[in-house]
């Protein structure tokens, strides 16, 4: 089954390749890898010719998108906890164990639709995740609820305009404050992190609560480079220490913060969530974090 979707483009200052200009256009293309694909697939079309990754967008043509629309009954019914809401971006707290998009059925992309307003915005969309959370990672996520919106949060991440904070719970003893600079993947990376505090562990010698601050945004970053300083996060059972895993627990990574210039009203915005149960637990003293 499939559906068309169209989209006029305005006037532009600077011609751009459709591959750039594409991304967010279309409610199920919020990624370059989406749009590619797409491309590669021939569903794409400007001004009636199939595009390309070449095809120049200069202004005033009419882009198609022929989208491939899965059959099927089944509804999915999946609450999320939405911790900001506008028009056109919404912040939702994302659970663990749980994919923020992908084939499968149970995401939260698939689950958007049910968990916020429709936007009454003339470029309203199906709302998207504009990044990625692990699967295992709990806390904040930014959703794009308006093309526009979608398009400009990609360009400010990809730019590194949007400041992301996390909090772990990582093992063994540790420098209070410090960076990590480690390649990941073959590409430069860099992570800072600060120690709030640490506890004695009979099994893991210390635990420590610690804020990180990811400058770059390659894939498992903050787990790899934790691992590497041989302070690894509790409870993952990816990157972890022989002797040293934790089960049944899940991931202590939460993504506790978001600063960024919001895209379309131009006003600084902070948003945070508070920390889960299992980490208060382990540091009653930081119950107000």
């Amino acid at each position: 089954m499939s559906q068309k979707e169209i989209h006029k483009v305005e006037n532009i200052s600077n011609p751009q390749r459709l591959q750039e200009y594409g991304v967010g256009v279309f409610q199920q293309i919020s990624t370059k890898s989406a749009l590619k694909k797409a491309l590669k697939k021939n569903l794409l079309s400007v001004d009636g010719k199939i595009a390309s990754t070449a095809t120049l967008i200069v202004g005033g043509e009419l882009i198609e998108y022929q989208s491939i629309k899965k059959n099927c009954n089944n509804r999915l019914v999946l609450n999320l906890e939405v911790v900001y809401e506008d028009e056109f971006l919404a912040v939702i707290n994302k659970q663990a164990g749980i994919l923020v998009s992908g084939n499968g059925f149970k995401t939260v992309a698939n689950a958007l639709a049910q968990n916020l307003k429709n936007s009454s915005a003339v470029d309203a969309v199906s709302p998207q995740p504009c990044h990625r959370l692990d699967y295992a990672t709990t806390g904040l996520l930014l959703v794009g609820k308006t093309s526009s919106a979608i398009t400009k949060l990609n360009q400010l991440f990809e730019h590194k305009k949007i400041e992301k904070e996390y909090f772990a719970v990582t093992i063994g003893g540790m420098e209070l404050v410090g960076s990590i600079h480690s390649n990941i993947d073959n590409k430069p990376a860099k992570s800072s992190f600060e120690v709030l505090e640490s506890i004695v562990s009979e099994r893991f010698s210390y635990l420590n609560l610690v804020k990180l601050s990811p400058h770059t945004g390659r894939r498992h970053q903050l787990r790899k480079h934790l691992l590497s300083i041989e302070n690894p996060i509790l409870g993952d059972a990816t990157y972890f220490l022989t002797g040293l895993k934790l089960k049944g627990k899940g991931l202590y990574l939460h993504s506790k913060s978001l600063r960024f210039q919001h895209p379309v009203i131009n006003e600084e915005m902070y948003i945070e969530s508070k920390l889960p149960k299992k980490f208060t637990k382990l540091f009653p003293g930081q119950l107000n974090l």
